[in-house]
């Protein structure tokens, strides 16, 4: 197929693009700036999912989408949120309707339905959309609803929610966690008792593929959303103690109870964008609830309807973040 991958600099994407270019599929990747890390077989067009224009540019004669260009994180304003991840998906599947695309992959994430409950065995909530504590959840959630939204007899879509992605080359978890232990700054909410699973990157780039494959007009998975994960639920003491270890860094963390790291973080929030920071702040109230409730996930749906289970355990995915950094990556983070 030729395949239109949005946001494919990011650590999904990039994985994601040379596996399918390994299995003779032919890749566009569209991001905002030139990669040097995706392969010189794939087609690198530079453009703005905000722009209708360029992605048309980008998606002409493509078969199929899978969408992962996003804002991500707590820096930044509402307008910023909206113009990647809501006005962005909705020029994708524009784009895709009028250029008779079939099938369409948009990666959401499960935090689109955590209301900061815990999760125990659950599935794909439907998405809210008025979360209140990030504008990151709040408008990936109004992107996934417009996606399932034009699901239809010419135009196949499926959301996929892969759930805390790690692996090497993760400058988001892995590397903010052996940071900022290397920095004797690692604090985790609750003691790190609650249980969440997580998924490491090959599992997600397998997750993609097996949605790509899987959707197509009538199918089982089609106008659905999926929740992707290892099917592995442990404590985040020990999969953070894990990264540290693979890391080669000290894990000597503060407990921070759950109760005063909601308090900390709605300070937090207040006062980091009077300080004119462009760096994430350290906490709040969207990272504690992530970081203090459980979240698991039943995996029976993405088994039944995308045929897909994951490859790689949390123990071998930990042993080869552990050869990644050994092999010549000199400080946390890979930086």
């Amino acid at each position: 197929m030729e395949i239109l991958v949005t946001g494919a600099s990011s650590l999904i994407g990039t994985n994601l693009a040379s596996e399918l270019v390994d299995r003779g599929d032919n890749v566009v990747a569209m991001q905002r700036r030139r990669s040097s890390a995706l392969s010189a077989s794939v087609r690198q067009v530079v453009g703005d999912v905000a722009d209708l224009a360029a992605v048309k540019n980008a998606m002409a004669g493509c078969d199929a989408v899978i969408h992962l260009a996003a804002k991500v994180g707590v820096i930044g304003g509402r307008d910023e949120y909206v113009r990647a991840n809501v006005d962005g998906t909705r020029n994708v599947l524009t784009a895709a309707q009028e250029l008779g695309v079939r099938r369409f992959v948009h990666v959401s994430s499960p935090s689109v339905a955590h209301d900061g409950s815990p999760i125990v065995g659950g599935g794909a909530d439907p998405a809210i959309v008025a979360h209140g504590t990030a504008w990151y959840p709040e408008t990936k959630a109004i992107a996934e609803r417009l996606a399932l939204s034009a699901n239809n007899d010419d135009l196949a879509v499926v959301v996929i929610r892969p759930h805390l992605v790690w692996g090497p080359g993760d400058t988001q978890l892995v590397g903010r966690i052996a940071e900022r232990a290397a920095a004797g700054k690692l604090a985790l909410v609750g003691g790190g008792r609650a249980l969440v699973d997580t998924t490491y990157i090959d599992n997600a780039v397998s997750a993609l593929i097996a949605a790509l494959d899987a959707v197509h007009p009538g199918a089982a998975c089609a106008g659905r959303s999926y929740v992707i994960a290892n099917g592995e639920p442990r404590p985040v003491r020990e999969l953070v103690s894990g990264i540290c270890v693979a890391a080669g860094v000290e894990f000597s963390p503060r407990d921070v109870p759950l109760g005063a790291a909601r308090r900390i973080g709605t300070v937090i929030e207040r006062v980091w964008p009077h300080l004119r920071r462009d760096d994430e702040p350290p906490l709040t109230r969207f990272l504690a609830d992530q970081l203090g409730t459980a979240h698991w996930f039943d995996p029976r749906p993405a088994r039944v309807d995308l045929g897909w289970r994951p490859r790689v355990t949390i123990d071998e995915g930990l042993q080869r973040l552990a050869d990644w950094y050994a092999v010549g990556e000199t400080e946390p983070g890979g930086r």
